[in-house]
């Protein structure tokens, strides 16, 4: 008789890729609903709503541990809440029910709708602040690119990496004010620079496909909660990235103090933030270059969802039409 196959310690695996995809599609067809209507708030309050119920039902036991804030700023899925029936693995759960609110809110491209899952314990408990960041796609040598080192170097040790000129390569970079000496250090470098407004998590995926995307590298500053869902991202599918905190005041090296957290300068690395086997989902709200928005038809909604398990290192692209729509009531 052929043995068993191992389980993982975690339990994860009982957590079916299309349960994770239900989740994020019904937080994106809520946000949709909102596109182009200049509503932020309500948009990302319909994405939080569907996603919390649906992870209500999920066969785990979890906790919130990137989240819409902490318990005292968030009525749902506030770092710390608990979610799913209880009878599953214990698990770490992140998620962002609306990445680009105003992207959605504009009806621009590139909003989408994540969540991460991990075993418990291994996700990084990171708070709402800033966080610097760089990161690639799969097959380079590692330690081709250093958070700590000028984008110039980093540039010109990716692009020889690659085999190609630094004019073939080509950053992605958040469009804010506090990046004008990096983005014309990456176009001095020789590079090219594809500014994007919001959605920091997508912009980092972006790097895992460039012959899809276009998108080599990321750059600069972000969110410190999205930095850990696109690692988990990262972890499934290949690719290196550095972080690090940016814990400026004293008031944020408190917070970070209750998290856990007692390093405030230490360069994070992908199993620094995700340390287990992991998945990860996003649903598309409005079109983009890594997934298609919602689009509502006569008696269907079609969606479309990336998949992804750091185990296997399966990718699942996943293309659905609902019929029956009483689910996204």
């Amino acid at each position: 008789m052929s043995p068993k196959p191992a389980r993982s310690q975690s339990g994860i695996e009982r957590v079916m890729s299309i349960e994770v995809a239900r989740v994020t599609e019904l937080a994106a067809v809520a946000a949709a609903r909102l596109r182009g209507r200049g509503l932020e708030k309500k948009s990302d309050g319909a994405a939080v709503d569907a996603m919390r119920r649906e992870l209500g039902v999920l066969s785990i036991d979890g906790t919130v541990v990137i989240g819409e804030g902490e318990m005292d700023e968030a009525p749902m899925l506030f770092i710390g809440e608990k979610v799913g029936n209880k009878s599953g693995p214990k698990v770490d759960v992140a998620v962002d029910p609306l990445e680009g609110t105003t992207l959605c809110a504009k009806n621009m491209p590139g909003a989408i709708a994540t969540l991460a899952m991990a075993a418990e314990g291994t996700l990084l408990h990171a708070p709402d602040i800033y966080m610097d960041k760089i990161g690639i796609g799969p097959g380079y040598p590692k330690d081709i690119v250093d958070l700590d080192a000028p984008a110039e170097e980093n540039i010109l040790n990716l692009a020889k990496a690659k085999g190609v000129k630094p004019d073939a390569i080509t950053a992605m970079i958040l469009d804010r004010p506090r990046h004008a000496d990096l983005i014309a250090a990456v176009r001095k470098a020789g590079a090219a620079v594809s500014l994007i407004t919001d959605g920091d998590v997508a912009g980092v995926i972006h790097t895992a496909d460039p012959e899809k995307t276009g998108v080599d590298i990321y750059l600069g500053i972000g969110g410190a909660p999205e930095g850990v869902l696109a690692a988990a991202a990262l972890k499934c599918i290949g690719g290196q990235m550095q972080t690090r905190l940016i814990v400026d005041t004293d008031e944020k090296r408190e917070r970070i103090a209750k998290m856990g957290i007692k390093d405030p300068r230490k360069k994070y690395e992908i199993d620094d933030m995700v340390s287990g086997d992991c998945l990860f989902a996003a649903t598309g709200v409005t079109d983009g270059r890594l997934l298609k928005g919602v689009h509502f038809g006569k008696g269907v909604i079609e969606t479309e969802t990336v998949v992804m398990r750091s185990a296997s290192g399966t990718v699942r692209w996943i293309r659905a039409e609902h019929h029956k729509l009483d689910k996204f009531a």
